[in-house]
């Protein structure tokens, strides 16, 4: 059937990705393909690297060896950002992008591709996933998850940067961070040869005011910054009460995640959201919140950050400056809680319990037989520590 070519409104659009059902998107009327008219995702330059990237960045930690549509749906709608790590999936998420690649050859130079690896043999690790990636270089190599700067500021990672560059396996160099931010961010403004961020960024924790200075620190030192985490998922279920909260935004016709990955790419600073898309579902939602160009309105803002305040109890911001020294760093707390996160909010158990294994074996012995009853009273957020970190060693272990 030939794709009906009527131009739809703003309201039929969101109605069809959000408060309608995303069900709706799938209408002959709403496809994309064909000779169906397409709108463009918009782009930002990406720090001083002068590339430009699509405001929304495809998220690749699930099965993409079993989930290639997600892929070709992503690049056909211009999500040309993809993130992966060597880690995802035991290695399956850069296998997958691999396997796509080589059926499509074609593609690879129109994607900005990015891998996260750790050192200290950053070289082996990077050759290892390109064997899996399939592919001659990166476009962004990140070490992941640094707690502090000091985790990246070595001569070792400054030579590997520069060894290759040289070498043609990377354009650029950076790192990933989902704890002690701030603290992380204005080290690299200082450094003078990071590329590119990738941090944990939302609507919850936008506005602290150190994160708030980093970040300016960073685009004025020309660091592209790519936020995660953008949806601020907590430990904890909403009550009725908190998620009305939310009923401004959903009468507008965004859905609440929408609106949270909105009000990320509306700042200028950030050039790319990156969502984790597992299924068609999260693309249509994400990609129409990118394609849509009206602004939030302050009501929306606004809404946001009632919820924030009421639902911060169960958001673990990875502050783990301040509950882990409070145990005597006998666990990693902020790991684990994001490990726990990923179970319960994702749905990723291997992931999870791959990472949640990643942790020393006599470590990992402790995650449920320590008194947290001091980092808890470090918490500023108040979380049930102990409870979490019981229930997570129950679940990953």
């Amino acid at each position: 059937m030939k794709a009906n070519k009527r131009v739809i409104s703003r309201r039929e659009f969101l109605a069809a990705t959000g408060a309608a059902g995303l069900g709706a998107m799938m209408a002959p009327a709403l496809v994309w393909g064909g000779d169906a008219p397409r709108l463009a995702i918009p782009t930002k330059k990406y720090g001083r690297t002068g590339v430009d990237v699509p405001i929304v960045g495809l998220g690749c930690m699930f099965d993409i060896i079993d989930n290639q549509i997600i892929l070709r749906h992503a690049l056909d709608r211009g999500v040309t950002y993809w993130d992966t790590a060597a880690v995802y999936e035991k290695g399956g998420s850069e296998r997958g992008i691999g396997m796509f690649l080589q059926k499509n050859p074609g593609v690879r130079k129109g994607l900005f591709i990015v891998t996260k690896g750790r050192g200290p043999d950053y070289m082996r690790t990077l050759d290892e996933s390109l064997a899996r990636l399939q592919m001659d270089y990166v476009d962004l190599f990140l070490c992941h998850g640094i707690g502090d700067i000091s985790d990246v500021d070595t001569p070792e990672a400054r030579a590997f940067a520069e060894q290759a560059k040289r070498a043609g396996k990377i354009r650029f160099f950076g790192f990933s961070t989902h704890s002690n931010m701030a603290q992380c961010l204005s080290g690299a403004a200082k450094l003078g040869w990071i590329d590119g961020i990738l941090f944990t960024y939302n609507y919850r924790v936008m506005k602290e005011p150190d994160l708030m200075a980093a970040v300016d620190a960073c685009h004025s030192a020309g660091i592209g910054l790519t936020a995660m985490k953008t949806q601020g998922q907590r430990l904890r279920l909403d009550t009725q009460e908190q998620a009305d909260l939310l009923s401004p935004i959903t009468a507008r016709g965004f859905t609440p995640g929408q609106a949270k990955l909105k009000v990320v790419m509306e700042n200028p600073q950030i050039s790319v959201a990156c969502v984790q898309m597992p299924n068609l579902k999260f693309c249509h939602e994400n990609i129409a919140a990118a394609l849509d160009r009206t602004s939030l309105a302050e009501a929306d803002r606004d809404a946001l950050e009632r919820y924030a305040t009421a639902t911060s109890a169960g958001y673990c911001a990875g502050c783990r400056r301040l509950c882990e020294p409070a145990i005597g760093n006998a666990v990693p707390v902020a790991d684990v809680l994001r490990h726990l996160m990923y179970r319960r909010n994702y749905g990723d158990d291997v992931d999870a319990r791959s990472l949640f294994a990643e942790i020393p074996a006599e470590t990992r012995a402790r995650v449920a037989h320590l008194d947290y009853s001091r980092a808890e009273k470090a918490c500023p957020r108040g979380l049930p520590i102990g409870e979490l970190m019981r229930e997570a060693h129950g679940l990953l272990a």
